[in-house]
């Protein structure tokens, strides 16, 4: 199913959306990735706070390239999720509602997507230019001195990707590949 979301989001509209669907996100998303996390996660590890209000927040897996000029940002592709499993599970405790990124993920990362009502999302890897139009905003909000992998807070519109693990842990990555086995 096509749906079309505004983040942030309300719990029970996460709750209603099912491994398969097309999503096209609107709002505020954040970027980070492995620098970053492990960041996140040392500062949570000390009692600090995080760079961002994590609480309902959706984060992308993307390290972008500069901008050209007259652009906002540079070609936006997902990085591979695995990378980010073992900072997850603690994130998404703290209230983390959505991911974006590319490839399976651990047995761990599944289990505390239901636990705490969360999904995650892939978008196409190879589309980054395209995706890239899709971002009519983009700031670096935290860690900077990181480059690419710094924590920027994005305004996007319309930004496609798939429902890949839901609320109640349906897997379109396994289910996909056994309706492929059932059909050949």
């Amino acid at each position: 199913m096509n749906r079309n979301i505004t983040l942030p989001t309300s719990d029970e509209e996460i709750k209603e959306l099912r491994a398969g669907d097309m999503l096209y996100i609107s709002g505020t998303i954040y970027t980070a990735r492995d620098a970053a996390h492990k960041r996140m996660y040392e500062a949570l590890e000390a009692g600090q706070d995080l760079p961002y209000d994590i609480d309902g927040s959706f984060v992308y897996y993307l390290g972008p390239t500069p901008a050209r000029p007259g652009q906002v940002i540079g070609s936006a592709g997902p990085t591979t999720s695995s990378r980010m499993d073992k900072y997850t599970p603690l994130l998404l405790s703290k209230g983390l509602k959505g991911m974006i990124g590319k490839g399976k993920r651990s047995p761990e990362v599944v289990k505390a997507i239901v636990e705490n009502g969360a999904i995650y999302c892939a978008a196409i890897g190879g589309l980054g230019a395209l995706l890239s139009k899709r971002i009519i905003e983009s700031e670096v909000i935290a860690y900077d001195d990181l480059g690419t992998e710094a924590i920027r807070k994005l305004t996007v519109k319309d930004l496609p990707v798939v429902v890949i693990i839901d609320t109640v842990g349906n897997n379109l990555y396994e289910t996909a590949a056994e309706d492929y086995l059932k059909n050949i």
